[in-house]
């Protein structure tokens, strides 16, 4: 017996030290295969919990709603159209009432407060509160997205992936892009888009270090979600194109148009979102449900994600006049739903108002300039990524995105200048900043990026900490002081009643030595002699150069001492930092 708890404790010795030695080791900014490996990791992870959340909605759907496919929310009876959201209304009321602890921002936004101020930590309620109010919320026929959702729900498997194995927080914020990317690679079928968005909104980081981990995640996350519910792309739609250059002028007016719609969505949810800041929960889904259950009772159509909507448009199914009034309504009950605080996406409408957009100033060009022979399909598809740019303010995303859904690669010419138009549109000449930037400010939430924040918070500290010291207590004597340097150390760290109080150059010390040399022997107090001290602060071993930067500009110390627990109550010390050497590890 005996021999099996010591193979055991041997066993979980030797885990653990290869974790250490890890951990160590991914604190540097380019720890490429090891960031690779858990880029793999989380790109299953995110692509199966994707792959849970649209089985669970779409057959929930499908139970639940007369005729085939997911979507027939059109061939529901009148008072089950208003019913539907109003009961889906009550439900997230209840879950955010009681389980939430004031946790009311989900989605995108609450990633990039996450990621901006606590380096990517997410929490199992968070994931919880996504997976379940989101899918109530579509289920019941919110307008809102399943990309916001499934993007958030990527990211929190990444972090809680991290957090599980006390990773260093840079990697941590890696794996964090890693679920992104894998979000939106799943939920689309989408792999290139999921990367662009994840390094474009989300980590703000084009290094090849960051490229590596969130591509293999995009890719193995894709083929999770291929292997579970087939390749198929989101819309099936035959290959169009520009009918000649005589059409550009049309191109132009369509970014201009769909940057003012852009810009009006923001204000919209911003509107909403700031005039009802005070209104309890209750309050606030209730009329989320109420606004799209009359919006329903009217065109259906609106409900839900839309994407069969979506497809048919793409197909030129529709007339101009009922496209236009499809994406007024979609624009108003959206902004209601997202403004209000129910937790679905944006990106799933963004696409849906593009697309009515584009395929109702197709159909107008239709009927006004027949000589050129518009293909209504198209401009959908323009429309499309029109809006998705302009609204979230993520060009090369809404372009990938654009031309992965649709694969047609005809696309890539006239969708560059209308996405640019649009978001020049919405962000010069408005003044409008992304959907989810608008969400964070009108719950009062700050965020702000800077180049040289991002730089060190790709680092931790553990690769830029300082491994040549010795620890001493405060009072030692001279045979002591000269055991000391024994190793010649850089620093000395004095403490106190076991605590690390501050940090003294080892050459100070060896000067002091040698100089009392012809002096009878009695106790240093390496707080007194003279020398070069800083005031030490802790640092945890999985925090960012960032994250220690702050501690020292906040003045909790002149220089940190990094550490651990290795066990309850014992605290292991790894380095010292110092703000030389964080500037010096930017430089680098």
């Amino acid at each position: 017996m005996s021999e099996h708890v010591n193979l055991y404790q041997l066993v979980r010795h030797w885990i653990n030290a290869q974790l250490e030695t890890t951990r160590l080791h991914l604190a540097r900014p380019d720890a490429l295969i090891l960031l690779a490996a858990i880029g793999l990791l989380t790109g299953v992870l995110a692509g199966l919990v994707i792959v849970a959340f649209r089985l669970f909605v779409e057959q929930t759907q499908s139970w639940l709603l007369p005729g085939e496919g997911p979507e027939a929310y059109e061939l529901l009876p009148q008072w089950a159209k208003l019913a539907l959201p109003l009961t889906g209304a009550i439900l997230l009321a209840i879950m955010f009432r009681w389980l939430a602890k004031g946790l009311y921002v989900l989605g995108v936004a609450r990633l990039l407060e996450r990621m901006a101020y606590h380096q990517g930590h997410l929490s199992l309620r968070e994931f919880l509160l996504q997976f379940f109010g989101a899918a109530i919320a579509i289920i019941s026929g919110h307008s809102v997205g399943r990309e916001g959702p499934h993007i958030f729900l990527g990211a929190a498997a990444g972090s809680l992936l991290g957090q599980k194995l006390a990773l260093p927080n840079n990697a941590i914020r890696t794996l964090v892009g890693c679920g992104t990317a894998a979000g939106i690679a799943a939920s689309f079928n989408t792999p290139l888009a999921g990367v662009i968005f994840a390094l474009e909104v989300v980590m703000l980081d084009y290094h090849f270090a960051s490229f590596i981990p969130v591509i293999l995640a995009a890719v193995t996350a894709t083929l999770t979600s291929n292997l579970i519910l087939g390749s198929e792309p989101a819309f099936s739609v035959p290959t169009m194109a520009l009918g000649g250059l005589s059409e550009i002028p049309l191109v132009i007016v369509l970014g201009l148009i769909a940057g003012a719609v852009s810009a009006s969505f923001t204000q919209m949810v911003q509107l909403v979102a700031a005039n009802t800041r005070n209104l309890a929960i209750w309050w606030k889904m209730l009329l989320a449900g109420l606004i799209t259950g009359a919006l329903g009772l009217a065109m259906p159509e609106i409900m839900g994600i839309g994407y069969d909507t979506v497809s048919m448009t793409l197909l030129g199914s529709y007339s101009a006049a009922f496209l236009l009034l499809l994406m007024a309504a979609k624009l108003i009950a959206t902004s209601a739903c997202v403004g209000l605080g129910v937790p679905g996406g944006m990106i799933g409408p963004a696409l849906f108002i593009g697309a009515t957009l584009g395929g109702g100033l197709g159909h107008l060009t239709e009927a006004l300039l027949p000589q050129l022979d518009t293909q209504t399909g198209f401009f959908a598809m323009l429309g499309m990524g029109a809006l998705m740019g302009a609204s979230l303010q993520a060009p090369l995303a809404a372009l990938t995105a654009l031309l992965e859904l649709t694969n047609n690669p005809q696309i890539i010419m006239p969708g560059m200048l209308v996405v640019i138009i649009a978001g020049l549109t919405a962000s010069e000449l408005f003044g409008q900043e992304s959907l989810f930037i608008t969400m964070l400010k009108a719950k009062g939430l700050d965020y702000q990026q800077h180049p040289v924040l991002a730089a060190l918070r790709r680092i931790g500290v553990a690769s830029s900490m300082d491994k040549d010291f010795v620890s001493s207590p405060r009072h030692i004597d001279p045979d002591q002081g000269w055991k000391l340097l024994e190793k010649k150390p850089k620093w000395i760290v004095i403490t106190e009643d076991n605590t690390p109080k501050a940090i003294l150059s080892g050459i100070n010390l060896a000067g002091y030595l040698e100089g009392a040399q012809e002096q009878p022997r009695e106790d240093i107090d390496l707080m007194e002699i003279p020398g070069k001290r800083l005031q030490l602060a802790p640092v945890h071993l999985h925090e960012t150069l960032q994250e220690a930067l702050d501690k020292l500009n906040k003045g909790e110390g002149e220089a940190l001492y990094v550490r651990r627990m290795s066990a309850p109550g014992i605290w292991h010390i790894y380095g010292v930092l110092t703000r030389e050497q964080i500037e010096s590890a930017y430089r680098l």
